[in-house]
């Protein structure tokens, strides 16, 4: 397959228009949901970066001994690259890594568990499975869930040359709807079991159908 990386100016210009809009769309939304504030925003972008230059290196979170990447991707969303900011949050952090290790059956063990088991999916399926997987309680990370979930979406689309996970103005009640309901469900619940399967099509159709090819272009 030929080397694709993010086209990271339309995939700003396409947040940006979100967060014009951001009132509107927040109207039409199930849960309300918080601005999309510059910060947010800054950080979000800095985390498309990290996802784009794993692209161009190859490298897979996925793998043994390259999980941090997947750490450093949720500080990234909620500090960006500041390192005084960084320095104010180290007991979260440390916290975080915790959670994100020894969680049994929620950690980043069972991720990869989940992921062994769906390898065969399509990657549209896989992406939506790993985003629920991150979403539903109790959620991999301890805060940032959405923003690092839908990187990490990002991710496992674009390596198999599908286009990433952008929000938009199209998409966002059609991202944020389901992710509210994903939120509220728990692992390995009964609700999980009947529920999650509608909520993971919803998501793949949505991955399918959404994607914005002029998010992803060639490696110079």
């Amino acid at each position: 397959m030929e080397p694709l990386r993010l086209n990271l100016t339309a995939i700003e210009a396409s947040l940006r228009a979100v967060q014009a809009d951001f009132d509107r769309i927040n109207l039409t939304l199930s849960t309300p949901r918080d601005p999309l504030t510059d910060l947010v925003l800054r950080n979000m972008m800095a985390g498309y970066r990290m996802v784009d230059d794993a692209l161009a290196s190859g490298l897979d979170p996925f793998k043994v001994g390259q999980s941090q990447w997947l750490l450093e991707l949720n500080t990234c969303v909620l500090c960006g690259q500041d390192v005084e900011k960084r320095r104010e949050f180290s007991n979260h952090i440390a916290s975080t890594e915790q959670h994100f290790y020894e969680q049994e059956g929620a950690g980043i063990g069972g991720l990869m568990e989940w992921l062994a088991h769906h390898r065969e999916d399509k990657v549209w399926f896989r992406a939506a499975g790993v985003y629920v997987y991150i979403l539903s309680r109790p959620q991999l990370f301890i805060e940032g869930n959405h923003r690092t979930g839908s990187l990490i979406m990002s991710y496992v689309l674009a390596r198999e040359g599908q286009p990433p996970f952008v929000l938009s103005v199209e998409n966002a009640k059609a991202y944020f709807d389901p992710s509210t309901l994903v939120k509220d469900a728990r692992k390995h619940s009964l609700g999980m079991l009947f529920t999650m399967p509608k909520l993971k099509k919803r998501l793949a159709r949505l991955l399918k159908g959404n994607g914005a090819p002029d998010h992803l272009v060639p490696a110079a």
